[in-house]
């Protein structure tokens, strides 16, 4: 009788702050993500801690009763990491590590590690420790002593423990390294773009967690790892996809998120080329998910920095699925109706009666509802970019053998 595979997560604590700028609901919604976060990185949140300040703490973050009352939960409950949901600096992370005996994560900190995790290419792999490298090179100083607690468990996987020594040029002779690296293989990436020919070039972006790689699953038919877990898909796939004997490539990039690390944004900005090369973007929405506004909000300013926010877009909203069974009872006297409540005919008739009717899309990737509207809404989207590109081709443009005698005659 084979045994079950018992897995062992960490035991954690989140904290969060309420300031000016950011309110109690939205500090909920962010201790939320970084709770799912957590569990993706392998971590179990036992308790929250939250408190109402107008800034953070520069010392602790957090006030020092607040730091008081985390250290005395982390002892009597046998807590093994601290997460906050904040970039921390490295005074922060060094004096809360003075008080709280055991590792000390902030958000960036736990993206990088399941960066880490997920990474399988060698190229995935060297961004994401270059991520990692300018991450700690400000943290080097007196650090090492609480950064050896890290070893073995959530948090700095791969660099933080084997490669980053304590001496600064060394990890800034690493990064060159890692630098002339990505050089080395965005050119090979490069040529490898310009080797795919003229064909039509379309890409799927969106949220992390959204269902981009199921859709891509289901219409490129290809066989894309898929979990329910945060940054599934950390390299780039491209496939070739024939929808009525059209062809064009299909490219599924990684998932964006709130508050991503300057670091990622940096390394992974060469990840992101399919995005800025693309003919047309598919920018897949999680409908079911909350705060979907503000996912699409976070996605619009990375494509904006990565100067892609002008491109062809066709919103596709997905999961309608799960979202339908999310909505209440026109009965239901009690449930107070707000926007968390609406059914997809009344967010059809807010803003995204703006978006156009040719430009967004409601779907199931997962049950392939409203598959085919999705199919031939794509088709004609890359059948006119194929029609600009290549006038005269006989399938997508009949009449032009009559187009180039015209051509012809006026000439």
């Amino acid at each position: 009788m084979l045994e079950k595979e018992v897995i062992n997560f960490e035991r954690t604590v989140i904290v969060g702050i309420v300031t000016q700028s950011q309110s109690e609901e939205k500090l909920n919604e962010y201790l939320d993500e970084l709770e799912f976060l957590t569990f993706t990185a392998g971590g179990e949140v036992i308790k929250r801690f939250s408190q109402k300040m107008e800034r953070p703490n520069p010392k602790t973050f957090v006030g020092t009763g607040k730091i008081d009352e985390i250290n005395l939960f982390v002892v009597e409950n046998k807590i093994s990491t601290v997460i906050f949901d904040d970039e921390l600096t490295p005074s922060q992370q060094k004096n809360i590590s003075r008080i709280i005996d055991c590792k000390i994560l902030d958000r960036t900190n736990l993206i990088l590690d399941i960066f880490a995790q997920r990474a399988e290419t060698s190229y995935a792999r060297t961004q994401v420790e270059l991520a990692q490298c300018q991450y700690l090179l400000p943290r080097l100083s007196g650090l090492w002593t609480h950064l050896e607690r890290q070893k073995g468990g959530i948090g700095m996987r791969g660099p933080g423990e084997t490669e980053i020594e304590t001496d600064r040029r060394i990890v800034r002779d690493r990064i060159s390294l890692l630098k002339e690296k990505i050089k080395t293989i965005d050119k090979q990436m490069g040529v490898q773009r310009s080797n795919r020919g003229a064909m039509v070039r379309v890409a799927l972006v969106g949220y992390t967690n959204v269902g981009k790689s199921t859709l891509m699953n289901a219409i490129g038919k290809s066989d894309v790892f898929v979990e329910n877990k945060l940054f599934a898909t950390l390299d780039t796939t491209v496939r070739k996809v024939v929808i009525k004997n059209l062809p064009f490539l299909l490219s599924d990039t990684v998932g964006f998120i709130r508050k991503l690390p300057t670091q990622l944004v940096d390394s992974f900005k060469s990840t992101l080329d399919e995005v800025r090369e693309a003919d047309l973007l598919l920018h897949v929405v999680d409908i079911s998910h909350p705060d979907f506004e503000d996912h699409i909000e976070s996605v619009n300013k990375i494509l904006q920095e990565i100067k892609s926010n002008d491109k062809p877009t066709i919103m596709v909203f997905n999961k309608i699925d799960t979202y339908k069974h999310l909505t209440i009872d026109e009965d239901d006297l009690i449930t107070e109706r707000t926007r968390k409540h609406y059914t997809l005919n009344e967010w059809k008739q807010t803003w995204m009666s703006n978006v156009g009717e040719d430009k967004a899309l409601f779907i199931s990737a997962r049950q392939k509802e409203n598959f085919e509207e999705f199919r031939e809404r794509v088709y004609e989207a890359v059948r006119q970019i194929h029609i600009t590109r290549f006038p005269y081709n006989k399938f997508l443009y009949p009449d032009y053998k009559d187009a180039i005698e015209k051509e012809e005659e006026q000439e």
